[in-house]
Parts: C-alpha cells; sequence; structure tokens
C-alpha cells in the first residue's frame, strides 16, 4: 500500500480525441458533433513513471520555438507531428486505441442509459472496451512475469462533465451486473483493477496524458476528414511498432486489440481514405476477447 492506495505494477494513461456527441454527426448532420470519437491508452510498467517527463521532453526538445509547456498534437504542425511519433515509436510502452465511427449513432440512447450511474454513458462504454484490452494485457504480463495478477493505476485526462464518482460508479456497476441484455461485452479483468488506483489529471499536469493525446489525436487524424482536413494516416502508421498485440510479439495480433473500430468495418461504410487505417493495422480480420461473457 502506498499513500493507502495498493501497490500496483502498472500504468495507463487514457485520453481521447473528438467527442461524445451524438444528437447531431457529422457529415449526417452539419454542424454536428465529431464523425469520430477515439480514446487511446498508453501503459507503462510502473518503474517507468519516472522517467515519462523525461520522455516528453525528449519530443519537446525536438522542436525549434516550442513555446507551450506541454504537448498537444492539434498544435503541431506535420513535421512535429512526424517526429513526435518517430520518438514514441522506440518508448517502452503499449499503445492502445478505440475508435467509433458515429454516424450510425446519430439520435441513439442507450435502452440502459437510464439504469447506468453516469451521465456519460458513450464516454464510459468507450472506455468499457478499451480497458477490455488494456486489462487483458497487464494480466498476462503479470502472469508471465510475477505469476499472479498485478494491479494497474488508471489515469484519465479530465475532460468536459467526467467525474471520477461517475466513472467509478459505472465501473462499479458493470462489475456487479451479472447480465446485460443490451451489448454483448468481453472480459474485464478485474483482478488487475481497483477503484482507488483511477485518477482524473488535468492534461498539462501529466505527462503520460500527453503522450496518450498523442495516440488518440494521430488516429483521428488518420480517419478524419470532417474537421481536421483530409485524412493522414502517416502518423498513426509510424506507431505501428508500440501498437498493442495479443500476444505480445511481433506476430502478434493488433486489429481488434490495440486497434479497435467499431462498429465493424462493413458496418461503418467508411470512404477509402477513411478505412486506410484500419486496413495498414489488419483490418477486416480482428481480434476478440476468447473469455467473452456478459459480466
Amino acid at each position: 500500500m502506498t499513500n493507502g492506495c495498493p501497490e500496483y505494477h502498472y500504468v495507463a494513461y487514457i485520453d481521447e480525441s473528438g467527442d461524445d456527441g451524438l444528437k447531431a454527426v457529422k457529415p449526417v448532420s452539419n454542424p454536428g458533433a465529431s464523425e469520430w470519437l477515439i480514446l487511446s491508452a498508453v501503459v507503462i510498467r510502473a518503474e517507468n513513471q519516472r522517467e515519462v517527463p523525461n520522455w516528453v521532453n525528449s519530443i519537446k526538445s525536438e522542436f525549434r520555438n516550442h513555446q507551450r509547456p506541454d504537448i498537444h498534437f492539434s498544435g503541431l504542425n506535420p513535421a512535429k507531428r512526424q517526429r513526435a511519433c518517430e520518438i514514441m515509436a522506440n518508448l517502452d510502452a503499449r499503445y492502445f486505441i478505440v475508435a467509433s465511427n458515429k454516424k450510425n449513432m446519430q439520435g441513439y440512447r442507450n435502452p440502459a442509459a437510464d439504469k447506468i450511474p453516469s451521465k456519460n454513458w458513450f464516454y464510459c462504454w468507450m472506455t468499457r472496451l478499451l480497458l477490455e484490452r488494456v486489462t487483458k494485457f497487464v494480466y498476462d504480463k503479470s502472469i508471465s512475469q510475477y505469476r499472479e495478477p498485478k494491479k494497474l493505476r488508471i489515469e484519465y485526462s479530465a475532460r468536459g462533465g467526467l467525474s471520477y464518482p461517475q466513472m467509478s460508479a459505472y465501473y462499479e456497476w458493470m462489475r456487479l451486473k451479472k447480465h446485460n441484455p443490451y451489448l454483448p461485452w468481453g472480459h474485464i479483468s478485474w483482478d488487475v483493477m481497483h477503484f482507488d488506483l483511477m485518477k482524473i489529471y488535468p492534461h498539462h499536469d501529466r505527462e503520460g496524458l500527453q503522450l496518450a493525446d498523442v495516440v488518440a489525436s494521430a488516429f483521428f487524424k488518420a480517419c478524419d476528414k470532417h474537421d481536421t482536413g483530409q485524412c493522414d494516416p502517416t502518423f498513426a502508421k509510424i506507431l505501428s511498432p508500440r501498437m498493442a498485440r495479443d500476444p505480445d510479439t511481433r506476430s502478434g495480433q493488433c486489429s481488434g486489440f490495440g486497434v479497435k473500430l467499431m462498429p465493424s468495418l462493413e458496418k461503418a461504410k467508411l470512404d477509402p481514405d477513411q478505412a486506410e487505417i484500419f486496413n495498414f493495422y489488419g483490418y477486416p480480420k480482428q481480434w476478440w476477447c476468447p473469455k467473452a461473457s456478459n459480466d
């Protein structure tokens, strides 16, 4: 225990690009919310926490005339974006993204939303999909290295309307719920999670969240064509060496695990330029949790 919190051996930094608006969604409606919501996770071993500020400083040191104290992918020119991703492609970390193409969800309301103790049900559901993959990765690594599950600290980037009580209440609700008739869940490895290890911080306060911003925004730029100009998959492709695979080997499967698209590639009806990044990472083939359940 450290300061009343359980000991942990891994850390996940979670950020997003796009928004979770569903009332009006581009390109179905214009104006409207972003067509995409992309959540990312940067996962490291806890012993590397002290190195994260050095990693971010090494990226900033490559930039001329960088006035900001932090890194925001959207504020970087293409050359700086490329250099940031090149450096991140060599860090001792694993990256995950879940990408939701929202145009088929315009006006949708989750029929179970009133039963979920959180106002941000869509964001929470997206983090659920992300953590199915992150916790499996951490669980497998724990068993391999320590022969028992080890805890994961989760740090979220503060965003509009997100609160720790809402987020923790949602996960507690999902953990205790034995059956959900609306959505076929995968499997969260609850053995590696603890609610006292879930934290929310401003983006500029945590260098790890700035790394997660780069990952989320690189993939947003790869498939968005309504808010950031034409699609450019260059940056997301550069991150390939560190995108998570199952198993965690060079030949492991990335599509559906480290890179997860919702809905399926066929149902998303993406334009060819939007689909390029998902094809690059192995779609239409995709991984699915071998322990699928309704927990």
